[in-house]
């Protein structure tokens, strides 16, 4: 089944899946378990890196990846202006905008402003397995980065 012979529900549908994972993904980052990441992914799932040529490939590595975060990171990502293009009934892709503020060294209270680390746009492609949508690739392509602060001294710096 082609998008052409999708019922427009079932596009509808499919869309709000792949803009849920798209939510999900920095929601388990940012307030969640890191490492649960890895389970929005296909199990061949992976996320690349042109700029710096790096490559996660698979569940196993994805989860060593995001649960390898520092347990002292505060972080707080917004994305935004989500399209998704729904190719057919399990495939589809979406570009999405994302800016993420972090700092390391963080134990309590609210972190003094500080301007973003990041920058820049997901390409995702997704697939439906098993009845489900999930990431089959993200590739992060950066506009602005910086490096990650380390708060000099623990909670309100």
């Amino acid at each position: 089944m082609d998008v052409e012979t999708l019922d427009p529900m079932e596009r509808l549908i499919a869309e709000r899946a792949c803009e849920r994972l798209i939510v999900e993904f920095v929601r388990r980052l940012d307030l969640g378990e890191p490492g649960s990441v890895a389970d929005l992914f296909t199990p061949d799932g992976s996320w690349a890196w042109p700029a710096g040529d790096r490559r996660v490939e698979g569940r196993t590595a994805l989860r060593d990846y995001f649960g390898g975060r520092p347990a002292d990171r505060l972080s707080r990502r917004m994305c935004t202006n989500v399209l998704v293009t729904v190719a057919s009934a399990d495939e589809a892709t979406a570009t999405s905008y994302f800016v993420t503020y972090r700092v390391d060294g963080y134990s309590e209270g609210i972190a003094a402003p500080r301007p973003p680390v990041q920058v820049g746009h997901y390409e995702d492609t997704f697939r439906k397995v098993d009845g489900t949508w999930l990431l089959a690739t993200r590739t992060t392509f950066l506009a602005f980065a910086g490096s990650t602060e380390r708060l000099d001294r623990p909670g309100r710096s």
